[in-house]
Order: C-alpha cells, then sequence, then structure tokens
C-alpha cells in the first residue's frame, strides 16, 4: 500500500539521488460518496475491505469519517458514478457487508463575526440551523478543461449551472478550446464530472487543484420520511436553489421508496418551514374478499377496524429505508 502508481524506485546504490521519471500524478477523485456500515459492529470489516480494494484500484481513495447518527464511516471518491457502483457492489458481494451510502459532503468553517472564533463542520446534519452573527466560507477548487471546440457553448451553460466563474479561455488548434475555471468545491461533487462528460459526448477532460476557501450563502436542508428526520438525505445546498432543491428530492424519494401499509409522509424543509412535501398512499388490502354475501354492515364493520388499524400504523410505523435507496440518491438515478 505504501507503493503509488507513478513512483520512480531506485537502486540501493543511487538512494542518495537520481532522476525521477517524469508525468505521473496521483488520480484525483471525480465523484464522492460516504460509506457508513449498517451495523457499527461491520466497520472493521469495512476497513479492511477498503483496504484490500485500495491495493488492487489505484484510483479509488478513502478517508475516515464520522456522523452523529450514522456512526463511524468512510469518505471515498471514485473516477465516476460507474466506479462507485462497481466499488459499492463488490463491498456487499464480495465481503458481505450491508452498507449504507450518503451523500458526500464537505467541511465548512463557520467564523464568528464578533469574537474571530472558527470552527469546523465536517457533517451536513451538524450544520447550525441559525448561523446569526457567523461567516461561512467554503473551499472551491481551480480547474482546467479541455474540450473539442463544438461543445463550447453547452459547456458555458454547464458552468454558470454550476457557479464557476471562467477565467480564460485558450484555443489549441483549429479544434480545441481549453477553459480555465473556479467553482465551489461542492459543486464539483454534485455530479459536475458526469454531467461534463454528458453534454460532451464524453470528448471533454478534467483536471483540478485546490483553490483556498471563500465565503459562501449556503443552508442546511433537511428531509424526513414519516415525521423522522434521515441524516444520511441532509445536504448543505446554496440558498438561492433551496426550494428547487427540496422539490426535486423529495420528488425523487416518492420514486424510489415502496409503499408501506400506512401512508407515508416524505417533507424537505430548512430553518423550520417545510419546503416541498409529498404523500405515498398507503397499500391496499382487500379485507372483504372471502364474504361471499351478507348484510353490507358486515364489511363496513371490516372496513372500519382496517381504517383504525392504518391510523395505529401513522401514528408508530416506523420505515426501514432499503440500501439502494440511499446509492440511487447519490447517483441521481430514479426507477430502473
Amino acid at each position: 500500500s505504501r507503493a503509488k502508481v507513478g513512483e520512480t524506485i531506485l537502486s540501493a546504490q543511487s538512494a542518495s539521488g537520481g532522476p525521477l521519471f517524469p508525468g505521473y500524478t496521483e488520480p484525483k477523485p471525480m465523484v464522492w460518496a460516504s460509506i457508513y456500515p449498517t451495523s457499527q459492529n461491520d466497520f472493521a470489516s469495512l476497513t479492511q475491505a477498503l483496504g484490500r480494494l485500495k491495493l488492487t484500484d489505484a484510483a479509488f481513495s478513502f478517508e475516515e469519517e464520522s456522523s452523529g447518527s450514522l456512526g463511524r464511516g468512510y469518505r471515498c471518491g471514485f473516477l465516476g458514478m460507474l466506479h462507485l457502483e462497481i466499488i459499492t457492489e463488490r463491498l456487499r458481494r464480495e465481503y458481505n457487508l450491508s452498507l449504507t451510502v450518503a451523500a458526500p459532503s464537505i467541511s465548512y468553517e463557520l467564523v464568528n463575526e464578533k469574537t474571530g472564533e472558527r470552527e469546523i463542520i465536517y457533517t451536513p446534519h451538524r450544520f447550525p440551523d441559525d448561523l446569526k452573527g457567523r461567516q461561512v466560507y467554503e473551499p472551491w477548487v481551480k480547474a482546467q478543461v479541455l474540450t473539442p471546440l463544438e461543445y463550447s457553448s453547452v459547456l458555458l451553460k454547464l458552468f454558470r449551472e454550476h457557479e464557476a466563474r471562467v477565467l480564460a479561455t485558450e484555443l489549441w488548434g483549429i479544434d480545441r478550446a481549453s477553459f480555465a475555471i473556479t467553482l465551489p468545491l461542492r459543486e464539483l461533487m454534485r455530479r459536475f464530472f458526469d454531467e461534463l462528460k454528458s453534454v460532451s459526448s464524453g470528448f471533454a477532460s478534467l483536471t483540478y487543484e485546490l483553490a483556498g476557501l471563500e465565503i459562501a450563502d449556503v443552508v442546511r436542508l433537511d428531509v424526513l420520511v414519516a415525521e423522522e428526520s434521515v441524516p444520511a438525505f441532509t445536504r448543505i445546498v446554496p440558498r438561492f436553489r433551496l426550494e428547487a432543491e427540496a422539490r426535486e428530492v423529495v420528488r425523487r424519494l416518492a420514486e424510489l421508496l415502496p409503499r408501506q401499509l400506512f401512508t407515508l409522509k416524505i417533507q424537505a424543509g430548512a430553518g423550520g418551514r417545510i419546503l416541498a412535501s409529498r404523500s405515498l398512499p398507503a397499500l391496499k388490502k382487500d379485507v372483504t374478499g372471502y364474504l361471499y354475501g351478507g348484510d353490507i354492515t358486515r364489511k363496513r364493520k371490516l372496513w372500519e377496524k382496517q381504517k383504525r388499524g392504518k391510523k395505529r400504523l401513522l401514528a408508530r410505523g416506523q420505515v426501514t429505508i432499503p440500501p439502494e435507496v440511499f446509492l440511487k440518491m447519490v447517483s441521481g438515478s430514479g426507477e430502473e
């Protein structure tokens, strides 16, 4: 694990010095996801499994993180969504691990405007609702995009959607263009690379490096399922896109979550205010199917009994979210 792809190996006689072979750099992740074991008893097994996968896949990276509700886990970097799906599927099939795949997060720095005290927030659910008297800073990256000239216009539109600033444009020959841009790291993690490949038919390439911290206008978006907060779906979003993000996450969850025996309410909100809501209707069962006749009151009694049972379920029912729902929420894919 200490020998990395691209390192120059020297003999003992030349260990004092020697030319390094140029051109090699460590592969940088383009897609991130947080992976937690469903049971914290499996954390050691997950650590061992990730270490073994790293030995055979130099492009895969991971670092430990913790969540107040999900426990200890790892924030992992991948080359793309296919890479993410392959790694998670191998963890399940080869190592028999039950996983929760959460939306990835970055660290934010909160600065008290009066005292200058700094606090670093690593997980979205610990991000405060009220930012009064505090300034938020987030990491930005400097990136270079190389693309065929015919895709320049659609890429400029993509840059605007991801809050990117174009610093310089350079023509390479007669059919290539290079864009130097800066954008928030959270936008790079929000499927920027996949969308870049999609709009350019796979021809555009991306390289990037961290470029420091800048002031951010962001808020925490909470997701509730059956009136219970689900920390794995909590995310930090820019204020101007808050309502659109709330509607989108509720819509996708309504498509992915299986129906229950009671009406399932899905909500998204911020700052104590619900911004989007949907209800999944309860599964229906014909409780009068075995009756062959008689007075209608017999059926009405059974219907009333069923109605009371659904009310009890609604009051104390709990929802178990399947692991594949977490992965599809991260990847942005709907029902297949």
